[in-house]
């Protein structure tokens, strides 16, 4: 985990709104129903971009294989971070995260509806990756060098960096220097956790299996404050803004990768190259602005991937 030395991310807009997304049968990937019919007219908003699906891929990696002859690609997501990955009611599932997951799918030879989501907790990644439980996993999933001894990582595809959610109308916290005494929440296993606890900060942490744990216990008067990345805090915001606010002082960096099976050098290699290839074509930019960038965030641009 590194320091950041940047200034804050953009704020989060005062709007709540609902994503929805669903699968398309063609061979093209879906380009989703975008927001809600109770958000504003659908032509006020970004619209989703398509993929193209390759056709004839063949590539010496065995999570690919097997895949193939499964019929689908199983990837490993969120499903309770609004404009990152996040299930509705109705289970239709949306967000950046999970449009990476298209794009990349459709490089791999698989449109939309041959992609099976799969929930997977922050917790669990590892271990399900490693059991063969989810082919990828595309779910904020933060780039590091011990996670590189048990997985392997594609991208980044995004730079977040960790922040805190707390009460709209708390005054006291402007940064993790301002936690001392005060009690904070976030996942197991999630990094930001592990750097509230420094000693330096002299908080208290709780930790529970989801984020949106963390932000009931907030609402509630239960903890002071939610720490993970500020993409994640930016839609839980937006969701509650007059209750709830990003306090926009990151202090770390989170770069986002697409874990998979530590050994398929083959498929990380064609994974980076999905990457590159849909953000040079636009269609990360356009698939942010349609999700997270609803929330208020700016695209700030892809971070170069890192070919290991």
């Amino acid at each position: 985990m590194k320091p950041c030395k940047s200034a804050a991310y953009a704020t989060v807009a005062a709007l709540a709104v609902t994503l929805t997304a669903t699968s398309c049968s063609s061979d093209t990937a879906s380009e989703s129903s975008g927001p809600s019919a109770s958000s504003a007219p659908s032509v006020d908003r970004p619209r989703l971009p398509s993929y193209k699906v390759a056709t004839g891929v063949s590539i010496d990696s065995p999570t690919l294989t097997r895949a193939q002859k499964a019929g689908k690609l199983v990837v490993g997501v969120k499903n309770d971070q609004p404009y990152l990955g996040f299930q509705d009611d109705t289970g239709n599932r949306s967000g950046f995260d999970i449009e990476i997951a298209k794009m990349v799918a459709a490089d791999l030879g698989f449109p939309a509806r041959m992609i099976e989501f799969k929930t997977i907790d922050t917790s669990s990644r590892e271990a399900a990756i490693a059991a063969g439980e989810v082919d990828l996993y595309v779910g904020t999933y933060t780039i590091n060098d011990e996670r590189k001894k048990k997985v392997g990582f594609s991208g980044p595809y995004y730079m977040a960096g960790a922040d805190l959610l707390v009460r709209k109308d708390d005054r006291t916290i402007g940064g993790p220097y301002s936690l001392r005494g005060k009690t904070v929440c976030s996942v197991k296993g999630a990094t930001a956790l592990r750097e509230i606890q420094r000693e330096e900060y002299r908080t208290t942490t709780v930790e529970t299996e989801k984020y949106s744990q963390c932000v009931q216990k907030l609402l509630d008067g239960e903890v002071d404050a939610v720490t993970t990345d500020d993409a994640i805090l930016k839609g839980y915001a937006a969701q509650t803004p007059d209750r709830l606010k990003v306090v926009g002082n990151p202090f770390t960096e989170e770069p986002y990768g697409i874990g998979m099976d530590r050994g398929d050098e083959a498929l990380r290699d064609a994974v980076n190259d999905a990457l590159e290839e849909h953000d040079a074509n636009g269609d990360q930019e356009k698939a942010y602005d349609a999700t997270l960038g609803l929330s208020g965030s700016k695209y700030e641009g892809a971070p170069l991937v890192d070919r290991y």
